[in-house]
């Protein structure tokens, strides 16, 4: 059976894309969100339009700051937020005895 016009052809993404793409692998990435930083950075062939719109969406990010590096980096930090705050309960830990030890 022939395809029917109506399918989409994939597209290619846009350069903002891609490049929002890329700033999101890196803020996601387990080292980023262990010390809740990454440091960005733009690449040759990222267009200045493409910079410019997800910087500007970054800094319209609550809960976001950046700082503007010398080298044309950015470095971005946030701080946990208040979902992911884990609150241990004592009185549901009791401290266990130690066993005596085997020798």
């Amino acid at each position: 059976m022939a395809r029917q016009k109506g399918v989409q052809e994939a597209r290619k993404p846009s350069p903002a894309e891609r490049l929002g793409l890329r700033v999101s692998a890196m803020i996601n990435s387990p080292i980023a969100q262990l010390v809740r930083r990454v440091t960005i950075h733009r690449l040759d062939d990222d267009p200045q339009e493409a910079w410019d719109a997800v910087m500007e969406m970054l800094a319209e990010t609550d809960g976001l700051n950046m700082t503007f590096n010398d080298d044309g980096t950015v470095t971005l930090e946030w701080g946990q937020r208040e979902d992911e705050e884990v609150v241990m309960d004592d009185s549901e830990h009791e401290p266990q005895e130690e066993a005596a030890a085997p020798f």
